[in-house]
């Protein structure tokens, strides 16, 4: 899996139907950069709503985008200059059902100058690391010999400098030492 790096992007725009469109397209890239081309689809639709709902019934059409990815989630919110909450946003086929449907999680709350929508999205380990098939590591028996095979070795190579009468009297030794064996 990829180390989490944090990523920030803002972007202040008027919106137009022509900007919804090109707002798309430059946070996908920004989600393809950082590596997150499995959310394009439910965060540009998302935010398109959102964006589509301002230059429809806003009176303000300047609003900010921003996206946070903490290594996580990627949280992505809209502020425009409207206080309230209008009530058809809460109907069935509304922006923030649709929201509610595509996301982990949405909320809005107020600003100094209006009001945040945001919504997250997580990325599931299963999505965001890719499986790459490795080349499988040398086994212990080709990098390094097996551990009674030199303790053999060692014993055989040491046998042939020690006399018998010198395999009696350790024996011997070990026999007088051990208080079991009388």
């Amino acid at each position: 899996m990829k180390p989490a790096i944090p990523c920030y992007y803002h972007l202040d725009v008027e919106i137009t139907p022509e900007r919804i469109e090109q707002v798309r397209r430059i946070l996908a890239a920004h989600l393809r950069h950082w590596g997150l081309g499995m959310l394009v689809e439910h965060v540009c639709h998302c935010t398109r709503v959102l964006l589509s709902a301002i230059e429809e019934h806003g009176t303000d059409k300047k609003t900010s985008v921003e996206m946070w990815w903490n290594g996580q989630h990627l949280i992505t919110a809209v502020s425009d200059s409207d206080r309230d909450l209008p009530l058809r946003h809460y109907e069935p086929q509304g922006c923030l059902a649709q929201i509610a449907a595509l996301s982990d999680g949405w909320g809005s709350c107020p600003a100094t100058d209006g009001k945040i929508i945001w919504f997250s999205c997580r990325a599931r380990a299963t999505e965001y690391a890719r499986l790459v098939p490795t080349t499988p590591a040398p086994s212990l028996r080709e990098a390094k010999r097996v551990p009674r095979e030199e303790v053999t070795a060692t014993l055989a190579a040491s046998t042939d400098t020690v006399t018998p009468a010198a395999w009696a009297d350790t024996a011997a030794l070990a026999a007088s030492a051990d208080p079991a064996a009388h």
